[in-house]
């Protein structure tokens, strides 16, 4: 692995950059931004202080496996962007100095794109992804590309090349996945903002298990150009991060049309002038939230989960909401058959090849395939991919293609019917699996990823203590709405946000002194 090792975390803190205090953990865009202008604060600093938890955290102590490399031009960038905001008086970008984490599956022009793969170590696309760029432009510094579930084939967040990534909150544990690398950098504090891509869940899956805030947005809201394909009806990228504020902030940058993703054509027009300031005035007050029971495990398993959802939902309830609980029976066969992924990702990361050029370590699915790189797990699933030939002429696809129009129907149905504003269920009925469990048991994430509709998960609080995890285990709740409703659905989470203060640092990733 790639990585650089900060300074010590006694030189940084000597550095007279400190004379005024500014306090690292949970920081987020507005107080970092705040310490610029009252000089308490540089860039240079704060990747700094960043690498030193990297350091301290990452291949070390805890050795939470998060990152697979770490961008060795990032103090240069940071000393670059100082003398930038010196020269404009704070006239500057709206990510400004601020240290992004990405999960190694967006390309990146100066950094590899490996997807933890292996074969794909040194796989260095020409152009970074439409996404990157956006950020790069508002400011934004590349602090490193993260670990994930080996070419974002499952939930467990285990590669080949990076290693098993561990949840900070349970070492025992999983952070979920697959974006669990840069769940894990952000929960413990080494960035401030992060991206990850979805196919099933995989934004929300470490949201929910490392007490973050991530969005799947609206199919067509925000551009999948240069992120590693699995499938062209469910993938979407977006946002992770510590706050509302900080996600919806990330998102504002990231959403735009790109005429290398067609389906960006349908976000047009329909974003608000800024996520952030419609988050202004955000209340539960008046809301309507739908509680979808048959998505809520039954058995003592469900225990802990059921524990924590019951008090969003008296806390909503408090702050003014009405919580309407409802049955959908039709709801269990149809979401098990809405997955198209499997036929479309032969085609799918055969164009990416192709957009990336003939001079890479592997060119092709069928190389990288055959390459026998992957964990077994990865393995297996690709090579299910590659035996089904023309797959989106497949029966099966159409049926499954029509089947995600038929749950559209079914949820926005029984939305209008119950005059709720969004439903509000558990991403994940049980808690996070253990480290060396294959698969990330009874998401529910099938509810976004089968209609396109975006969903908004945030934390919910924590399981019971125990001696493996002092603070108990994070349990994320998630709201889902219709196409485009991704301000009501934030400003339902800061809401909630503002009233519980949930959200708690890990204890395995103390302050560095």
């Amino acid at each position: 692995m790639s990585l650089v090792v900060g300074l010590s975390a006694a030189a940084l803190v000597q550095s007279p950059v400190y004379a005024k205090p500014f306090v690292l953990e949970e920081a987020t865009v507005d107080t970092i931004h705040a310490a610029f202008r009252d000089g308490s604060l540089t860039a240079t600093a704060l990747v700094q202080r960043y690498l030193a938890r990297i350091s301290a955290y990452d291949q070390q102590g805890p050795t939470l496996r998060a990152f697979i490399t770490i961008n060795p031009e990032a103090l240069a960038e940071a000393a670059r962007l100082d003398a930038e905001y010196k020269a404009r008086r704070g006239k500057v970008g709206p990510l400004h100095g601020i240290p992004i984490v990405l999960k190694d599956n967006f390309n990146t022009r100066d950094l590899p794109t490996s997807g933890g793969n292996l074969a794909m170590k040194n796989s260095r696309p020409p152009a970074d992804a439409f996404t990157v760029d956006r950020m790069r432009r508002a400011g934004a510094i590349i602090l490193g590309k993260t670990n994930l579930q080996e070419l974002a084939r499952g939930g467990v967040s285990i590669s080949s090349l990076g290693g098993q990534a561990l949840n900070p909150y349970d070492l025992t544990r999983t952070p979920g996945g697959s974006s669990g690398g840069t769940g894990v950098a952000l929960a413990t504090n080494m960035a401030v903002l992060g991206t990850g891509s979805d196919t099933g869940q995989s934004i929300r899956s470490p949201a929910s298990a490392l007490s973050l805030v991530g969005v799947r947005p609206t199919r067509g809201l925000v551009s999948r150009g240069g992120v590693m394909p699995n499938s062209f009806t469910q993938d979407e990228v977006g946002p992770l991060a510590r706050t509302v504020q900080d996600a919806a902030r990330l998102l504002d940058v990231m959403v735009g049309y790109d005429p290398a993703d067609p389906i960006t054509g349908l976000g047009v027009g329909k974003r608000p002038a800024s996520y952030v300031t419609a988050l202004q005035g955000a209340t539960l007050k008046g809301a309507r939230i739908g509680v979808l029971t048959n998505v809520y495990g039954k058995d003592e398993r469900h225990g802990e989960v059921n524990r924590v959802m019951e008090q969003v939902m008296r806390t909503m309830e408090g702050q003014g909401a009405t919580i309407v609980r409802f049955d959908l029976p039709a709801l269990d066969q149809l979401a098990a058959n809405v997955s198209t992924d499997r036929w479309e990702a032969r085609t799918a990361f055969d164009q990416y090849f192709a957009g990336i050029g003939p001079n890479q370590p592997v060119t092709s699915f069928r190389q990288l395939v055959d390459s026998k790189t992957a964990t077994a797990d990865v393995q297996k699933t690709m090579e299910a991919e590659i035996a089904i030939d023309d797959g989106m002429n497949n029966p099966a696809y159409r049926e499954r293609t029509v089947n995600r129009d038929k749950l559209r129907v079914l949820l926005a149905g029984k939305m209008a019917q119950l005059r709720v504003d969004a439903i509000l269920y558990p991403l994940q009925r049980v808690l996070v699996a253990p480290a060396g469990q294959p698969d990330q048991p009874e998401r529910n994430g099938v509810l976004s990823h089968g209609t396109g509709f975006p969903a908004v998960t945030f934390p919910g609080g924590f399981s019971s203590p125990t001696a493996t995890a002092p603070i108990g285990v994070p349990v994320g709740a998630e709201l889902l709405g219709l196409d485009y409703s991704e301000p009501k659905l934030l400003g339902y989470a800061l809401a909630f946000e503002q009233a519980t203060k949930v959200r708690q640092a890990p204890v395995s990733t103390p302050p560095l002194r």
